[in-house]
């Protein structure tokens, strides 16, 4: 007879391979460290393996196993919720909890104008949201703790189902008096000899403004910001030039800054937005419907 792991003792070992810390692990899961850490050990006597190693030190290292078990767990605990999800889809479309994560060059602009229409549509909707970036809100949705995400495309959505929304053209901020500041438009190909800002690695939006920069040659700076407010004030500290999404800007990212922004040309100027979820949830009529919600929100204000 095989025994099998409980949900609990695999929602341990997710949560202890997001944080890499008992202490915070535990918490996650709203358990003491004492009980988690006996949680991931009757999992190893139960499998009869090794998942962690144990002359890791302080840091939580796992076995080669350990790390395809986090993986085989991952789907098993989105395996559980989507039975869950079918039930609850099956009693009334569009209502109960769901859990939607959101990038944060998204969520502070576009939240504030989709909120609203979701309440007066979806009243009976029940929206838990979780900022974070991309690879780990994808990390999330793989392993079943949200049921999908708000995202800028492209990105590396292997594994999810992905529904593009709406076209998100970036804008040009400039330090003023920047020669560029006399176009009304400015094409990418005049970005070759800039110093390009950029946030830090991990947001998407780094890789998406380089490759729209990709072919000109411009340079960036070794130092990272870590958000866009943070990339407005260097922009206005005269450091460089960095392009900012529309939304952003019509959320009012550069309000109160000294800076000048001007509209960009070129091919790949733009970022799409967009939906992802798990393949074959079965909510996912109900993210097909937040679709025209979501495009409503992003194009309120663009211009």
């Amino acid at each position: 007879m095989v025994h099998l792991p409980s949900p609990q003792q695999l929602r341990y070992l997710l949560a202890l391979a997001e944080h890499l810390h008992f202490g915070r692990a535990a918490a996650a899961c709203a358990v003491t460290q004492s009980t988690l850490s006996a949680g991931v050990l009757a999992l190893e006597q139960l499998l009869d393996a090794e998942i962690l190693v144990r002359d890791g030190g302080k840091r939580v290292v796992f076995t080669a196993l350990g790390e395809e078990m986090i993986a085989r767990a991952r789907e098993a605990m989105a395996a559980l919720a989507a039975v869950a999800e079918a039930a609850a889809a099956a009693r009334a479309p569009m209502s109960g909890p769901l859990r939607l994560g959101v990038i944060p060059t998204i969520s502070p602009f576009l939240l504030p104008r989709l909120m609203p229409r979701l309440r007066a549509t979806y009243p009976a909707l029940r929206l838990y949201l979780r900022e974070d970036t991309t690879e780990r809100l994808l990390d999330r949705l793989g392993g079943g703790g949200l049921d999908a995400v708000l995202l800028a495309l492209p990105c590396d959505c292997a594994g999810s189902e992905t529904l593009p929304l709406a076209r998100d053209p970036f804008v040009l901020a400039l330090p003023p008096g920047h020669p560029l500041a006399r176009h009304a438009r400015v094409p990418v190909s005049s970005l070759a000899s800039e110093r390009l800002l950029l946030l830090e690695d991990g947001h998407c939006l780094r890789d998406q403004a380089l490759a729209a920069c990709g072919e000109t040659g411009a340079s960036h700076d070794a130092f990272a910001a870590t958000s866009l407010h943070t990339l407005v004030q260097m922009v206005a500290g005269g450091l460089g030039v960095t392009l900012l999404p529309r939304l952003a800007v019509a959320g009012k990212v550069a309000a109160g800054a000294e800076i000048v922004l001007r509209d960009l040309d070129g091919v790949g100027a733009w970022r799409t937005l967009g939906l992802a979820w798990r393949p074959r949830a079965a909510r996912e009529e109900d993210f097909r419907a937040l679709a025209p919600l979501i495009t409503a929100a992003c194009e309120e204000g663009g211009d």
